[in-house]
């Protein structure tokens, strides 16, 4: 019954952020994390208004680089919860900032 022994004890207090179950900080990815989230939200609430297109596509392009890349180095499934959450908003918000005129609509003749 080797699973019964624990050589080390469980620790009472949780050192480190709010979504590392490993409880080790990880600041570059709740950086990441918290960027996408607020970039996501920026696309999908500019995406209702079809003038805002470039913000809207901006927004969810780049929150959909730093989310790709969040994914990439993070080690929580906490994380990637959190980051595929705000990758789904950022990628809904680009494509619909897309059909309404793009990244450069109306800005190149």
């Amino acid at each position: 019954m080797a699973q019964t022994t624990r050589s080390q004890p469980r620790p009472t207090t949780i050192h480190g952020s709010l979504f590392a179950t490993d409880h080790k900080p990880h600041p570059k990815v709740n950086a990441l994390l918290g960027v996408t989230l607020v970039l996501g939200v920026l696309a999908l609430v500019t995406a209702g208004f079809h003038h805002l297109h470039l913000i809207t596509s901006w927004a969810g392009l780049i929150g959909i680089v730093t989310g790709g890349f969040g994914q990439f180095i993070s080690a929580t499934t906490r994380e990637r919860f959190g980051l595929i959450v705000g990758l789904g908003a950022c990628a809904l918000g680009f494509f619909l900032g897309m059909s309404h005129g793009g990244l450069f609509g109306g800005v190149v003749p």
